[in-house]
């Protein structure tokens, strides 16, 4: 009985040591879901940042976290400050310039306004390879939890006008970084991925 009690201290630091879950792996990726608290505190109304820069767009990508699904707009040699954007819940996208609507999948759209072109200001020439009312060039939403939809709106008078269509009205958050504007939609409202 003592040699029994002395294995299992034995393997039970051992498991410790190696940093080892001895729970299956079902049982531990229940009880990581448990312990992680999403933030929840976004809320859903319009989020906006007055500035603006000439600084074109040149990639929209996506991302899969915990909590949240992110999508990165791609700014390179923007500063942090010149970059503004507006971010809302509309119930129709409609093409800045010539007013057409835009279809977008998903339970609730996120217009999307970056205040930078996706043309070369100079020339005109764009600098983003995406077509008003088509998909996002190399976005695959296979697997996300609150995305179900990207559509490239229009670049008109400075402005890139995007569509994303997510699950349903979802909290999200827009931050900035230097050659970056970054939107984040929660998975849900109470804090749970």
């Amino acid at each position: 009985m003592k040699r029994s009690r002395s294995v299992w201290a034995a393997v039970a630091l051992l498991v410790t040591a190696l940093g080892v879950s001895a729970l299956p792996v079902e049982a531990a990726t229940a009880a990581t879901a448990r312990t992680t608290a999403c933030p929840t505190g976004w809320g859903s109304l319009p989020k906006t940042h007055s500035a603006a820069t000439s600084t074109p767009v040149k990639n929209v990508r996506t991302g899969r976290h915990t909590c949240y699904d992110r999508m990165v707009i791609d700014i390179p040699g923007a500063n942090r400050s010149a970059l503004g954007y507006s971010v809302e819940y509309v119930t129709h996208l409609y093409q800045d310039g010539s007013g057409l609507p835009i279809h977008v999948g998903g339970g609730a759209i996120l217009e999307v306004r970056i205040n930078a072109p996706a043309y070369d200001p100079e020339t005109g020439k764009p600098t983003y390879p995406a077509k008003a009312g088509r998909p996002l060039p190399g976005v695959d939403l296979t697997g996300y939890r609150a995305f179900r939809d990207t559509r490239f709106a229009a670049s008109f008078e400075g402005d890139t006008q995007l569509g994303l269509g997510v699950r349903t009205r979802l909290p999200f958050r827009v931050q900035r970084t230097d050659g970056h504007v970054i939107v984040d939609v929660a998975h849900s409202w109470n804090g749970t991925p």
